[in-house]
């Protein structure tokens, strides 16, 4: 094989592509408003995320970014901002752990800015502070999910065999 042809089989080994960033779905709502702008703002901010993931054909996935902040103060919600950032990727020459990986921590990484910036708008728009989310590091995410399925792959696999 000449070194182009080599070179041009590593090359087709990983590909990478984004087709297509979106919002899927976004939203709002201050349920104690005007209240809440008569009182001392401390808020706690809570953040829960989620991603998903799914083959839409061939080598096209579609990854979905969940966010969701609640911002409470004095124990009423402030606010509450949801959006579902989603992107269209293409993802050659990657099987198993590898394209696992790509779906599950840097497609992610790549939405992240894109939802962050998308709910400090609608912060804003509300009437509240600039709110920025500090980075997130999707690697560490996905290496935590993966331990974690692999104890409970683990515990049930000792649980069948003392059933046994």
């Amino acid at each position: 094989m000449t070194e182009q042809a080599a070179a041009a089989t590593d090359a087709k080994k990983g590909q990478f592509a984004i087709q297509r960033i979106f919002t899927k779905d976004v939203s709002f709502e201050s349920p104690n408003t005007p209240e809440v702008f008569r009182q001392a703002w401390k808020p706690q901010i809570n953040m829960d995320l989620n991603t998903a993931s799914k083959k839409l054909e061939g080598d096209v996935y579609e990854v979905l970014l969940t966010l969701t902040i609640t911002a409470k103060n004095e124990d009423n919600t402030a606010f509450l901002a949801e959006i579902q950032q989603g992107g269209i990727f293409k993802i050659e020459g990657l099987e198993g752990a590898a394209l696992h990986q790509t779906l599950g921590a840097f497609c992610p990484n790549l939405l992240f800015p894109y939802a962050r910036e998308a709910i400090d708008a609608l912060v804003i728009k509300g009437s509240f502070p600039a709110l920025m989310l500090a980075p997130v590091n999707f690697d560490a995410i996905y290496a935590q999910s993966m331990q974690q399925a692999q104890a409970k792959a683990e515990a049930e696999k000792k649980e069948a065999e003392q059933t046994h």
